[in-house]
């Protein structure tokens, strides 16, 4: 069994601690790189809202492909593009996410 080793990522300027399998590191850090990215997209499209609603779509994204490309369940895809859509709109309207 390979031996966990504990590397720093930044998302959205803050250092997060991970611990991950040395042969993952490399598909981990690009994975962070695009996370880190689509949070900046999110910041640029939907100005004056907090990280943490921005951390919250990347993360609802990632779920959602994860959910839909296994299965290709076009009822799921459906309800996802709805809930994208409710996001969109609080996010431009100025409402919480609470």
């Amino acid at each position: 069994m390979e031996e966990m080793i504990t590397i720093n990522v930044w998302i959205s300027g803050r250092s997060y601690r991970i611990k991950i399998n040395p042969s993952e590191e490399e598909l981990v850090r690009k994975a962070v790189k695009v996370a880190d990215e689509k949070v900046m997209e999110m910041r640029n499209a939907y100005a004056g809202k907090d990280d943490q609603d921005f951390i919250a779509m990347v993360l609802l994204m990632y779920a959602a492909d994860t959910a839909i490309e296994p299965n290709h369940n076009p009822i799921a895809l459906n309800q996802i593009v709805e809930i994208s859509n409710k996001i969109d709109s609080v996010l431009a309207s100025g409402d919480s996410l609470e």
